[in-house]
């Protein structure tokens, strides 16, 4: 890849994440991470607002925009493709959103191109996740969002039904089922909670705010999982 190419791309791996270490953006480009951190520092020089640094992590500075990028054909196929597998798994409400999204990026691309995509022959059937899975879903997933505690009746595989309380902190998705991914303030640990074996569901005005050992990335980080 031309070095030119190269900061191009690392500009647009910057741009489309909260916190992007030199080590994600090694692993993506193919390049050593003391290559990052010297093109980052050209870039810097170069006026690019990129805030951060070597061992903590790049972002844009607030209120810093880039001009809109236009798609090539396979990226436009990409986000078809995307989509369309996505909405088979998602609640009503996102697969709404992400087909009115996806219109919108489809509505300014060349003709030709916006064609090409369209036709793309892949297609996922929208029977995939249980309807009585799809509500909970958009429930949990707005409380994530909104860091509003929640009160479960969940059943283990045991059939042991139990009253929890919660701090919701990512929906998953595994192939077959869905899962929540909580801080349960009844048992003081994290917990795993097949969206299936959900009974009621309340959400709480109150808002929780993080703390120490019980974020989404202490989660991942006692999952064995990168925080991404």
């Amino acid at each position: 890849m031309r070095r030119a190419d190269r900061l191009f791309h690392t500009v647009q791996l910057i741009r489309g994440r909260r916190l992007t270490t030199a080590a994600f953006l090694a692993e993506r480009l193919e390049v050593s991470e003391r290559t990052i951190y010297r093109d980052v520092a050209d870039l810097q020089h170069q006026g690019v607002p990129i805030e951060g640094e070597a061992g903590v992590g790049y972002r844009f500075g607030t209120g810093f925009e880039l001009p809109p990028l236009m798609f090539s054909a396979g990226e436009a196929q990409a986000l078809v493709a995307a989509t369309r597998l996505a909405q088979a798994w998602l609640d009503p409400a996102l697969a709404r959103d992400a087909e009115q999204a996806l219109g919108k990026i489809l509505s300014i691309l060349p003709r030709q191109t916006r064609a090409a995509a369209e036709s793309l022959a892949l297609y996922a059937p929208s029977f995939s996740v249980d309807p009585a899975v799809q509500q909970p879903l958009q429930t949990l997933r707005e409380a994530v969002q909104a860091r509003h505690a929640v009160t479960l009746a969940y059943q283990d595989a045991a059939g042991q039904v139990s009253q929890r309380r919660v701090r919701p902190l990512g929906c998953f998705f595994w192939g077959k089922v869905w899962t929540l991914a909580a801080w349960c303030e009844t048992r003081q640990a994290f917990r795993s909670f097949r969206l299936d074996r959900i009974g009621t569901l309340q959400v709480h005005d109150q808002v929780f705010r993080d703390e120490a050992g019980k974020t989404l990335a202490d989660f991942l980080r006692q999952a064995g999982a990168p925080p991404g």
